[in-house]
């Protein structure tokens, strides 16, 4: 099956690794204790009044979606180095941008997928306007984007470098 560059998950060897860890935990070892927390709520009694029998198959459905999500990114996952630092806007970059041009109005953030998201740095997917938008840039250049409602924005890129999170 062919993948579009847009279906395509880039992924550092480590991230990818990770993430299969995760997967490999989650369809074993925590299958196993989900399924025995059901059992023993279920030796409670009356399952339409047992709080944790209801908490527990929560906890597996969104467990289950974890799963599924990670089949799936894992599936249409590139594994690669990460980006070189030439100064073109590339998947696991930090980007550092100013709109319309002012250079005190500025937003640095993440160029990844959300698997790579963290409290400390705002992320963004190349899949997003912006990402899509800054994605073969070169510092110094202007960028086009599309926002939601439909018109353009523009955005200097003031800073590209591969990110070492």
């Amino acid at each position: 099956m062919t993948q579009t560059s847009e279906n395509v998950t880039w992924l550092t060897q480590e991230a990818y690794n990770k993430l299969k860890d995760e997967l490999a935990y989650l369809t074993g070892p925590a299958r196993t204790e989900i399924a025995a927390k059901i059992a023993a709520a279920r030796e409670e009694g009356d399952l339409r009044e047992n709080g944790g029998y209801h908490a527990a198959k929560e906890e597996q459905g969104k467990q289950e979606l974890r799963v599924r999500q990670l089949q799936q990114l894992l599936e249409s996952a590139q594994v690669g180095e990460a980006p070189a630092a030439d100064g073109e806007v590339a998947p696991g970059m930090l980007v550092t941008v100013a709109f319309d041009g002012d250079e005190d109005d500025t937003l640095t953030f993440l160029l990844a997928s959300r698997e790579y998201a963290s409290e400390d740095i705002e992320t963004y997917s190349p899949q997003s306007p912006l990402g899509r938008g800054v994605i073969g840039h070169s510092i110094g250049e202007d960028a086009e984007y599309e926002l939601p409602n439909g018109k353009k924005a523009s955005v200097r890129i003031l800073k590209a470098e591969p990110y070492k999170g």
